[in-house]
Parts: structure tokens; C-alpha cells; sequence
């Protein structure tokens, strides 16, 4: 981690205090994403939706985002194993992106037509409304700690939201016009995004 990371230097104490909230963070987001893959990969199955399966392995995907900076503040000295956890989280977004693009594509060329999915529809609301506010939490107490994981870990959960977005439309239009087209088209830009926020995450430019 380089002095040139955002905002002074936190003091000792806050920067204890800090560590132990982004620990906290973690640990919600690990919960919440392991309940949401559940049911997204559950409710996808039932409905043979490609958009809630894919949903629920990308909540597979930052549970390893999340435990690599869960891994990174169980140390004594986090600052050592930043760049290890900025390569897991980079890694995860390029997951995501690869996952995204080809069972999007696949999708348009097989023109797959999912069933109307209640739970999907209402995980895909619920998840819109909680992971903003986690992400900003840990963006925040990243930003002040002056840790770059922490921050693009923050960047994994905002894509959630994202996706969250993706789902409920393509799930809502779907099931109201029968436009199965727009969820994959939609979640081609979302993979378009994880290529990019993955990139800054391997060349640790993700503090500021």
C-alpha cells in the first residue's frame, strides 16, 4: 500500500478500529451472498433461467472476492498481503466477466426463454436495496484505511447491484412483453464493466 492511497494516514487507533469494521462488512457480505447463491441458483434451476443461475454463481464469485479481504485483515499486518488479495479479487471479476459473456451469448444464439420467477424477481429487488449500502460501507472505511482490496472488494459488491438491476429487468420484461432478449444483452455491459473494475484490481489502482 502506497502513501499516494487516498485521505491521510489513519492514526493507530482508528485505523484498528477501521480494520475490525471492513472485518465486519466482510463478514455480512460472505453471509448475504451465500443465502442469495442458494436461492438464485435454486430458483434458476426451477425456472431454467441462465440470468438467475448466472446471478447466484456471481454471488459464489464475491463470497471469494470477499474472503480474500476477510483472509487480508485476519493478519497481523494487513498491508503484506494486499497485493495477494487484489489478484483474488481481480481474478473474480474476470470470472464473472467470462461467465457473463459466454452464457449471455449463448443465450441470444439459442434464444432461451425462462419461466416467470417470483423469488427471482423479489431476490433480485431485495439484493438492489442492501448491496448499495454495503458497498458504500466498505468503500468508505477503505478509502479512510487506505486500502486498496478493501476498496475493490467494495467494487465487487456495487457490480452486484448492478446485476441486481440486470435480473430484475430482464426477469420483469420477460415475464410481462416476453423479451428474453434484454437480460443477456444487458449483462454483456455488466461483463464489459468486470474486465475493466478487474483490471484496476491487478494494477492495485483501486484506492482512490
Amino acid at each position: 500500500m502506497s502513501d499516494a492511497c487516498c485521505g491521510p494516514v489513519a492514526q493507530d487507533s482508528r485505523k484498528i478500529a477501521l480494520q475490525r469494521r471492513v472485518r465486519m462488512l466482510v463478514a455480512a457480505t460472505i453471509t448475504y451472498n451465500v443465502v442469495e447463491a442458494v436461492i438464485a441458483l435454486a430458483a434458476g434451476t426451477v425456472a431454467s433461467s441462465t440470468a438467475l443461475i448466472g446471478f447466484g454463481l456471481d454471488s459464489v464469485i464475491e463470497v471469494a472476492s470477499a474472503a480474500a479481504v476477510a483472509w487480508q485483515f485476519s493478519g497481523r499486518d494487513p498491508e503484506k498481503r494486499e497485493r495477494t488479495a487484489l489478484k483474488v479479487i481481480a481474478v473474480s471479476f474476470f470470472a464473472l466477466a467470462a461467465y457473463v459473456t459466454v452464457e449471455s451469448g449463448l443465450s441470444l444464439l439459442q434464444g432461451e426463454r425462462a419461466s416467470h420467477s417470483t423469488v427471482g424477481i423479489v431476490l433480485a429487488a431485495v439484493s438492489l436495496l442492501v448491496m448499495p449500502g454495503l458497498s458504500y460501507a466498505q468503500r468508505r472505511a477503505g478509502r479512510e484505511l487506505g486500502s486498496a482490496s478493501a476498496v475493490a472488494d467494495s467494487k465487487q459488491t456495487l457490480l452486484c447491484t448492478y446485476l441486481s438491476a440486470v435480473l430484475l429487468v430482464g426477469l420483469a420484461v420477460n415475464s410481462l412483453f416476453g423479451w428474453w432478449w434484454a437480460d443477456p444483452l444487458a449483462a454483456l455491459v455488466i461483463a464489459v464493466v468486470a474486465v475493466r473494475e478487474g483490471r484496476e484490481a491487478w494494477r492495485g489502482h483501486h484506492c482512490c
